[in-house]
């Protein structure tokens, strides 16, 4: 439900453009240094996370792709398993 939610409400392209804002301004707005070294890291980790979730999804859809399990590259060798009889 929670992932649903989050993929509604808005884009990954404008989550790490907020992210990125975030993580540009944040040593500029005065907090104090245990502060912002915790802001850093939890922002830090933040980020890990959601390109963790963008490379998973990414993975799946490449996998959806080749639904049959065998690439473009190699479709000239579908036919290993026919009968090979010589006259």
């Amino acid at each position: 439900m929670s992932v649903y939610w989050y993929n509604t409400l808005m884009h990954k392209s404008r989550i790490l453009l907020i992210v990125g804002i975030w993580i540009a301004v944040l040593p500029y707005l005065g907090f104090p240094y245990s502060w912002k070294n915790i802001l850093f890291t939890l922002s830090g980790l933040g980020l890990i996370g959601f390109s963790y979730i963008i490379y998973r999804e990414s993975k799946t859809k490449e996998s959806a792709g080749s639904a049959d399990g065998t690439f473009d590259n190699f479709s000239e060798n579908r036919d290993f398993g026919e009968d090979k009889t010589v006259n």
